[in-house]
């Protein structure tokens, strides 16, 4: 069970919130607030799992309030304008709702936080997870390893290019990406490309063929890539 809060300084707001959350059975939403400052006081004495989290607030805006926590909690953030999303993606929310809202939207973003939630209460049991999360969207994206085709390093960016799905743009480094996925399965061959060895078809004039795309094979990596595509063979 996930135990959340919800801060709204409109109490119509907050009842939406709270008719949603009646019918999730994996939250429970133990408090909401109009004031920012109980709230504060509230998660001091009774941490939570996840908040939902208006931006705009007249007393402590919500993402002021999110970088004052000292606790690791998921937060949902709740706005009335798009240009907030971007602030909400820098502080790693789970999600962001612009209001008004679908309680199909709604459910969306709850079911990305029960997965996430999940995601870290297992991650340290088991490093065999066939699946991770990024940032892009301006919220958590769920990224099947087996469905991945090829990375693309693109400036400060990374285009995760997935089989029949729309192509995931995020905010990392090569590294970081490569920490997340199985070493065994994957490798840099280019310092702008990441193949997986099961879906190399060949090699040819130092270009490798995935599915349809021919990416460059570098030289500082061809070797090391020779060694494990003949052992994957």
């Amino acid at each position: 069970m996930i135990k959340a809060i919800a801060v709204d300084d409109e109490p119509v707001a907050l009842k939406v919130i709270e008719h949603f959350c009646e019918n999730v059975d994996f939250i429970k939403l133990e408090k909401s607030f109009t004031r920012p400052v109980d709230a504060l006081k509230h998660l001091n004495k009774f941490p939570s799992d996840l908040l939902f989290l208006d931006i705009n607030m007249p007393q402590l805006n919500g993402i002021e309030f999110y970088k004052s926590l000292k606790q690791n909690t998921m937060v949902i953030f709740t706005t009335t304008s798009a240009e907030h999303a971007i602030e909400g993606f820098n502080l790693n929310a789970v999600d962001y709702l612009l209001k008004p809202y679908t309680r199909e939207r709604f459910l969306q973003a709850v079911n990305k936080a029960r997965e996430f939630y999940n995601y870290q209460a297992n991650s340290s049991k088991s490093q065999e997870d066939n699946f991770f999360f990024v940032r892009a969207d301006y919220s958590l994206v769920k990224i099947s390893i087996p469905n991945i085709l090829y990375i693309e390093a693109l400036d400060d960016y990374l285009k995760i290019h997935i089989q029949n799905e729309k192509t995931v743009v995020a905010r990392m480094t090569m590294k970081g990406i490569l920490e997340k996925l199985p070493s065994r399965d994957f490798i840099r061959v280019h310092r702008s490309f990441i193949v997986p060895l099961s879906r190399v078809k060949s090699v040819r004039n130092k270009m490798i063929s995935v599915e349809n795309q021919s990416i460059p094979l570098g030289n500082t990596y061809e070797e090391e890539f020779n060694k494990a595509f003949k052992g994957n063979a």
